[in-house]
């Protein structure tokens, strides 16, 4: 159950702020327009303040400046030493490859010589039994399409008769269909029928003048049959 209604058991006390006296605030700024960074930022202890330039050496600088560049160009040397022994070691990997292969290619050869006679018996053998299974796949294909092409024959012939038999009706008098009356609109026999068709519309036309518009004169003469005027 809310509390919103009920009086507080001590109630709040009334402040001196704006909110409490109902005045408007005479004088108001936006956080936009309040000031910052009031205060200077100075270089501390180890960010080359000006006082550590002053009693820095600079010959100690550049030999430290040297020395660092000198060990970035032994990196990149190593670097680039690497990349050629790299490839140096792949070139070698595929040269070795290579005469493996050559030598494999060699022992392949013998063996082929002693094996081609027998294989060549083998593929003969194969080929010809290939050659006996797809003639008799090609004579069951024909045969079948034939089949199936006798049978579309025999059932076009079938439905040709079948529309000849029964598509005239007087020849057709076994069904249960034996009335060959006329039928007719149930609006055949109606007296007023199409009555408004001869008859033009009047064409609506637009006057830009009240007094001389159709309505106004449609109203005037209203109220002359009205008061026996006309």
């Amino acid at each position: 159950m809310t509390s919103a209604a009920r009086p507080t058991w001590a109630p709040a006390a009334g402040g001196h702020s704006l909110r409490d006296t109902n005045r408007a605030p005479t004088l108001q700024f936006s956080s936009r327009d309040l000031t910052s960074h009031t205060k200077l930022k100075f270089r501390q202890a180890g960010q080359n303040a000006p006082t550590e330039l002053q009693t820095l050496d600079k010959q100690a600088l550049k030999e430290k400046l040297a020395q660092a560049e000198l060990e970035y160009k032994e990196k990149q040397n190593k670097r680039k030493r690497g990349v050629e022994e790299l490839i140096e070691e792949q070139q070698e990997q595929k040269r070795l490859q290579n005469l493996d292969a050559d030598d494999s290619d060699d022992d392949d050869e013998e063996e082929d010589d002693s094996d081609s006679s027998e294989s060549e018996e083998d593929e003969d053998d194969d080929e010809a039994e290939l050659m006996r299974e797809l003639e008799k796949i090609r004579r069951e294909r024909k045969e079948e399409n034939e089949r199936i092409e006798k049978e579309k024959q025999e059932e076009e012939e079938r439905k040709r008769e079948e529309a000849a038999l029964t598509g005239n009706p007087l020849l057709n008098l076994s069904s249960a269909s034996k009335d060959f009356t006329v039928k007719r609109r149930w609006d055949d026999d109606v007296i007023f029928k199409n009555q408004a068709k001869g008859e033009e519309k009047p064409k609506k036309r637009f006057i830009n003048d009240m007094l001389r518009s159709d309505f106004h004169r449609k109203f005037m003469n209203k109220c002359k049959r009205l008061h026996g005027i006309i």
